[in-house]
């Protein structure tokens, strides 16, 4: 126990009187413990933020959307192919109305959208327009009715040009004044306000503030000229259920399309327990590989150690070689070397940990100005990753320049000097 306390006690001493090679070998520690721990905490802050988004719209909710036949719903394919412009018009009002029917479905609505001019009295807004079945307000919990009402279905089967504006949307038009009643123009024809929305804020890049929502069947006819819809969302009144209902959901779906190979579904049905888990996958994949590139910047820092030990052991020859003459083993050598490499890292991950907390709290508060309710957090797990890092650097990378002084001859170390 001695010789150990020896050991430390010696090494302190000598990275005391090597300040600027101590400040050298912390560095690339710091800067790689620093990488790591903000690695996984805005990682794991942003993960939390987009889970928490579709979370949002509820653990209940299954929606069937439109599908490229021949490719699976999670596929680049089927992705790209919508976005490249293909065209799947095969969805429609019916098919949610049969769906509706089932045993465990309690609310539903149907929707498409489109960007328009909105205008009122000379002033102009592009916003999204949402064709909506009336059952919107039962299923989206979020959609809250500020002033005047939702439309029924009723309005929707006899086309009514009734409108519902966001909250950016009232605000701008009208400010503090009522709008209930008013008139607004969207493609040259008229709506009638029926209701305002409260606020509700973004989605990642979505705006849920700037859209308005109109009568599904009246955007389809005397909008966008259009039979089809783009989705159909559904609360379930049983969240236990979610497997057998997707199960009835999709025979459904095969039926009312008259689809008998599987490989020619035009749609797909797809839960937000699916996505929360498909999500948590995506992110604990991107942690992984991102921990992976962060984790070259310790290697280096444990290289540069090495080089900077190196040079200790050739600076410090004669010193090794008095301490042989006057009785130390090779292991006492040995110990007073690596233990001062593993100081360097241990304080530098204590720096490096200290810094990425500051960056992460930093972090927190401008995205928060930004908008954004994103809590970057350094997580225990961050800790003892960041820390059992620097540690297997400080003993790998100081082992063998340890190893190398503690074989000095002690003769031929004086005869040196």
């Amino acid at each position: 126990m001695h010789e150990i306390f020896v050991s430390i006690k010696m090494a302190f001493h000598n990275l005391r009187s090597n300040i600027g090679k101590t400040i050298l070998s912390l560095l690339g520690i710091v800067i790689g413990v620093t990488s790591v721990i903000l690695v996984l905490s805005l990682g794991a802050g942003v993960k939390g933020f987009v889970i928490g988004q579709v979370e949002a719209f509820g653990t209940d909710i299954v929606q069937v959307e439109v599908k490229v036949p021949k490719t699976s719903k999670t596929s680049s394919q089927n992705a790209s192919g919508q976005v490249g412009g293909t065209q799947i018009t095969t969805l429609k009002v019916e098919d949610a109305e049969a769906i509706a029917k089932l045993s465990n479905i309690d609310s539903w609505y149907a929707g498409v959208f489109s960007q328009q001019i909105v205008s009122f009295q000379g002033k102009n807004k592009q916003s999204l327009i949402m064709g909506f079945t009336a059952g919107v307000t039962e299923v989206d919990k979020k959609a809250e009715i500020e002033s005047g009402t939702m439309f029924s279905d009723e309005d929707d089967k006899s086309l009514k040009q009734l409108a519902v504006l966001g909250y950016d949307v009232k605000q701008y038009f009208f400010g503090e004044e009522d709008a209930i009643g008013k008139n607004i123009k969207i493609k040259g024809q008229t709506y009638r306000v029926v209701g305002t929305l409260k606020k509700r804020g973004s989605a990642g890049f979505f705006n849920f503030d700037n859209t308005l929502y109109i009568p599904l069947r009246t955007l389809q006819k005397k909008i966008m000229g259009v039979e089809h819809v783009q989705f159909a969302i559904f609360k379930m009144k049983d969240v236990n259920k979610l497997d057998l209902t997707i199960q009835e959901m999709t025979e459904t779906m095969r039926v009312q399309h008259k689809i008998e190979n599987i490989d020619d579904e035009d749609f797909a049905v797809n839960s937000i327990a699916e996505a929360k888990d498909m999500l948590g996958k995506v992110f604990s994949t991107l942690n992984i590989l991102l921990l992976a590139l962060t984790s070259i910047s310790l290697i280096v820092g444990g290289v540069g150690i090495m080089n900077i030990m190196y040079v200790a052991v050739t600076e410090r020859t004669f010193e090794i070689g008095l301490r042989k003459a006057v009785g130390a083993r090779n292991s006492n050598i040995l110990k007073q070397f690596l233990f001062e490499s593993i100081f360097i890292t241990i304080l530098g991950g204590i720096i490096g940990v200290l810094i990425g907390f500051l960056i992460s709290q930093i972090a927190t508060i401008v995205v928060a100005r930004m908008g954004y309710a994103i809590k970057f957090t350094v997580m225990q797990d961050a800790v003892l990753i960041g820390f059992g890092f620097s540690a297997a650097v400080g003993i790998i990378f100081g082992y063998y320049p340890a190893l190398k002084a503690s074989k000095m001859s002690p003769m031929e170390a004086l005869r040196k000097e």
